[in-house]
């Protein structure tokens, strides 16, 4: 059987009344596009975010937990320029081991959650 199956989105918790801190990191730092969410979630709190053709939704959670372990890996062209982009933001970086090629590192999002960065494609 096959069943096609694709990731449709990811979702990263964060505390209630994180929103402006989400938006000002993954909107304004990291330059994500804000989608609207259906009018029956927003009521619930969080906020969510494109991530080329998927998504990345941030959800309240009331007795939240900083993921320090599970984590999104986000790729891009620009490794090098956006570690300094976020070291500039005051943001502390940390080497990941380097896979198939490809260079990483990790940061934590405002909340304390593990976010990963690595090249989109391998180094020469």
């Amino acid at each position: 059987m096959d069943l096609a199956l694709a990731i449709d989105h990811v979702q990263v918790a964060m505390p209630v009344g994180g929103e402006a801190e989400a938006r000002a990191f993954f909107g304004g730092l990291l330059g994500l596009a804000e989608l609207p969410k259906p009018a029956d979630m927003a009521a619930r709190g969080g906020c969510w975010f494109a991530l080329g053709d998927r998504q990345l939704h941030m959800g309240a959670e009331r007795d939240f937990r900083p993921a320090k372990k599970a984590h999104v890996a986000l790729a891009t062209d620009a490794l090098d320029a956006l570690r300094a982009h976020l070291e500039r933001a005051g943001f502390t970086t940390h080497d990941d081991s380097v896979i198939d090629g490809r260079h990483s590192f990790f940061t934590e999002d405002p909340f304390g959650n593990r976010i990963e960065f690595m090249d989109r494609t391998p180094r020469a």
